[in-house]
Parts: structure tokens; C-alpha cells; sequence
């Protein structure tokens, strides 16, 4: 959940912090943990399903903790895993990168209650909004983030993780 300072703009019906045009929607998702199959039955589809949802021009990488452990260490100064690291395109055009840890966010669904496919869904569109320039660093900005994600998340038939008691970051 790392946004840089250059923007993508965002889906229909979000804010925008850019005007430039955007992206034809095109995503791709990359299983680099096989564990992620005995995880969800098709992670593929829910993950493809929840980046076009919210304007998706993207890759989508689900892989380890360790995998992410080491991304997030080399590029956040942060040695331990997170649920989704999120990083802007190398290029204008060129797809983002979405890439999401399977003990993180197993034993974060665990936790809080949730299928795991409804909480891949969640990090999936929190992962895009990042890429369409929203940020959750601050009370405001993190409830219009929470907010997208809760209209995203009903198109797509999913829960509302913030509606659930104590799902607050």
C-alpha cells in the first residue's frame, strides 16, 4: 500500500487526481504462489473480477509473505510482510503492479471473519484505488478510500469489510 507521487486517473465514477486519459482496462493476474489455489478455488477470476471493477489496468501478482517480505524491505525500509503492495507503472501506459502476500491476508481473513475470496476482493480494489491516486494516510482522504471500496466491493456482490464491527485500520 505504497502510492507514489505520480497518479493514474480513476475509475468511472471516482475522484480523479489527474486529468490525463485513461488506461484501456487490461489486467493481468499471476499466481507466483501455487498455494494460493489450495487457498481460493480461483483466485485468477475474484482478483481479475475486483481490478476491472475499480478501472483496472494492472498486473496482479499473488505470492508468499516471504516473496512480499523482501519487496516491502527493499523498497519500504519495512522487513516483514503486508497484505498488498501497491506500485505506480515504470511508464505512462504501462500497467501497475498489485502484488499480495497469502499468509497475510489468509490470516487476516481468518481474523476478521471474512471468506477469503470477499477479502482478496477488498485488497484487490484498495490495491487499484492506490494506483488511481487514493491514499489512507489521513482521516479524510481514508474515509473517501473507504467509501470507493465500499461502492466497488457492492457492484461486485461483496461485503463491506468497513460495516463489520472493529474491521477499521
Amino acid at each position: 500500500m505504497d502510492p507514489s507521487s505520480r497518479r493514474s486517473p480513476a475509475p468511472a465514477g471516482l475522484p480523479s487526481h489527474t486529468s490525463a486519459p485513461q488506461p484501456a482496462a487490461e489486467v493481468t493476474v499471476l499466481v507466483a504462489d501455487p498455494a494460493w489455489r489450495r487457498f481460493l478455488r480461483a483466485p485468477e477470476r475474484v482478483a481479475t473480477r475486483a481490478a476491472l471493477a475499480a478501472g483496472g489496468h494492472a498486473t496482479v501478482v499473488l505470492d508468499s509473505d516471504a516473496a512480499v517480505k523482501r519487496l516491502n524491505a527493499r523498497h519500504r525500509a519495512r522487513n516483514k510482510p503486508t497484505n498488498v503492495l501497491t506500485f505506480e507503472p515504470a511508464a505512462p501506459g504501462l500497467p501497475g503492479e498489485i502484488i499480495l502476500a497469502l499468509g497475510t491476508v489468509r490470516r487476516e481473513a481468518a481474523a476478521a471473519g471474512r471468506r477469503p475470496a470477499d477479502h482478496l476482493a477488498h485488497l484487490v480494489v484498495h490495491g487499484m484505488l492506490h494506483l488511481h491516486g487514493h491514499d489512507h494516510h489521513r482521516a479524510g482522504p481514508a474515509r473517501r478510500m473507504e467509501m470507493a471500496e465500499a461502492r466497488l466491493l457492492h457492484r461486485l456482490g461483496r461485503p463491506n469489510p468497513w460495516a463489520m464491527a472493529g474491521a477499521r485500520r
